[in-house]
């Protein structure tokens, strides 16, 4: 009944921290997004600091601490929805953003062109670049309108995680370069017969764009078959960012999808130099970045191959407070679950950590979050702290851990003193 009560009073108190919850679409998008976030920061670091807890459960460790937990976990509903609303706001500029990044580089490559004609006079060459530009923009402004609702231009390079792939967006600039010089030299040869592509010598330019088109393809497999297969978590994004390229699904620079880029990039840099300095012909990057870009891609698939892996419970013990006695487990005793994997990469935010579940027996136990400043300090991805719920029978009890991926742990048995 105090919980109950309290938790009345957490509601009026939630609604006076959380003014943009119920404010109408005025407050919706990253405005009311980052209010949300804002509120929910200060509420828990009140709450971290021990204020706020109402008196009717402030009396009792146990019921003040499942009130905070739910507290913390309306708050944290509260910004994912808000975040939602912002996502897609974001994804309706990211649409309107693309096409006019596309037709500002049409622009700029008229006004570039015009300007360098002004000595030398305008030449085919000039007509058939500014030709492709137009004939590449059109279908891509086609396919960000069928695309509108996830991004425009930003949907075939979005995993099913909500999040950019970087051997997706690899592909898809040697994939656009390599039809912009094709297109190019079509245009260049109606004006300017005969016109030597150069086909017999692109041998180079095939190899780099197969490659990085099986790696596309190949990540998506091994990526698929080890979630597949429990051996690899994965949660979803929000929205996708454009940090994704280069960091992990935790927002931290990795040093595969880094490198991958940044070779990449400097080989096609290399053979646009090659197209702009030869336009009578396809550029030929040498065999010697072929093979580095080989040596990149494999680099990055074996790092695919071997990240994450499948949540483990290493033991579980009985939680003690400094000045209590060793004792067996009891029903309403803290339960510490030690392992790895609890809290998959891309789950650190305070909603994801709320789906975190122990299923003890027949029983399933949310696992209550603990406040501290800065952060929490249950759960952790190393140690989960929940109560013994009462439900549990005395005897032998299998124990088991389910993250906000889905997936289950191994299960530990352990014995319930009466």
């Amino acid at each position: 009944m105090a919980v109950q009560e309290a938790r009345h009073y957490g509601g009026r108190h939630g609604a006076d921290a959380h003014p943009t919850a119920c404010a109408g679409r005025a407050h919706c998008g990253e405005t009311g997004h980052r209010r949300a976030v804002a509120a929910f920061l200060a509420r828990r670091e009140e709450l971290a600091a021990g204020h706020g807890v109402p008196v009717a459960v402030a009396h009792s460790p146990v019921a003040a601490r499942q009130w905070v937990s739910d507290e913390l976990a309306q708050s944290a509903r509260a910004v994912t929805a808000h975040g939602r609303e912002a996502g897609l706001a974001w994804l309706t500029r990211v649409r309107t953003g693309s096409l006019a990044a596309i037709w500002a580089a049409v622009l700029a490559l008229l006004l570039g062109q015009a300007l360098t004609a002004l000595g030398t006079g305008w030449t085919t060459t000039r007509t058939a670049g500014l030709c492709t530009a137009l004939l590449l923009a059109a279908p891509l402004t086609a396919a960000a309108h069928a695309h509108r609702a996830r991004g425009g231009l930003l949907a075939p390079l979005t995993g099913e995680d909500n999040r950019l792939s970087t051997t997706r967006a690899v592909a898809a600039a040697w994939l656009l370069f390599l039809c912009y010089a094709l297109l190019f030299l079509t245009f260049r040869a109606l004006t300017v017969p005969p016109a030597a592509f150069g086909l017999a010598r692109a041998g180079g330019l095939v190899t780099v764009l197969a490659l990085v088109s099986a790696v596309a393809v190949t990540a998506r497999l091994v990526v698929s078959t080890r979630i597949a297969g429990r051996r690899l978590q994965k949660v979803r994004a929000d929205r996708p960012r454009a940090a994704d390229l280069l960091c992990d699904d935790n927002g931290r620079a990795d040093l595969a999808d880094v490198q991958y880029v940044l070779v990449s990039g400097a080989v096609l840099a290399f053979a646009a130099v090659r197209l702009a300095a030869d336009p009578a012909r396809l550029p030929e990057p040498p065999w010697s970045l072929v093979l580095l870009l080989a040596v990149s891609a494999a680099w990055h698939l074996a790092a695919k191959c071997t990240e994450g892996g499948p949540p483990v419970v290493h033991a579980v013990v009985r939680a003690r407070e400094a000045g209590d006695l060793d004792a067996p487990i009891r029903t309403g005793d803290d339960i510490e679950i030690r392992g790895h994997g609890f809290v998959p990469p891309g789950a650190t935010a305070p909603d994801p950590l709320t789906r975190l579940v122990v299923r003890i027996g027949p029983v399933h136990a949310h696992v209550p979050l603990v406040p501290v400043p800065g952060g929490f300090a249950n759960p952790t991805d190393t140690v989960l702290t929940v109560p013994l719920p009462a439900d549990v029978e005395p005897g032998r009890v299998e124990i088991s851990v389910v993250t906000a991926a889905g997936f289950e742990t191994n299960r530990v048995t352990v014995d319930v003193a009466d």
